[in-house]
C-alpha cells in the first residue's frame, strides 16, 4: 500500500520532476521513487541498514532498565518536592 507524502518543493524543482516524468513517459511518483533509490545506493546505504548500528550505540546502556526507570522516578519525585515548597 502507498503511503500519501506530502511536502513543499520549489517551484523549479516540481517543473524539473514534471519534465523528467515526460521524458521518461512515467509518473511523478516513480521519478521520485528511482531518484530516492539512486541516492541511496550512492551514500552506499542499503534498505536493509540495521537501525540499531544507525543509533550511534544509545541503546547500550551501562545500567539495567530498572535501574534508569528509579533514576527517572527519582528526578520526578525531586522536582515535584521541590515546586510543592
Amino acid at each position: 500500500m502507498d503511503k500519501v507524502f506530502s511536502t513543499r518543493l520549489d517551484e523549479s524543482v516540481a517543473q524539473r520532476i514534471s519534465g523528467l516524468a515526460r521524458r521518461l513517459h512515467t509518473s511523478k511518483k516513480r521519478v521520485i521513487e528511482e531518484a530516492v533509490t539512486l541516492l541511496e545506493s550512492t551514500l552506499g546505504e542499503s534498505q536493509s541498514a540495521v537501525f540499531l548500528d544507525q543509533s550511534f550505540g544509545a541503546w547500550k546502556r551501562d545500567e539495567s532498565a530498572a535501574e534508569t526507570v528509579e533514576a527517572a522516578r527519582a528526578a520526578f519525585r525531586q522536582s515535584f518536592e521541590r515546586r510543592r515548597r
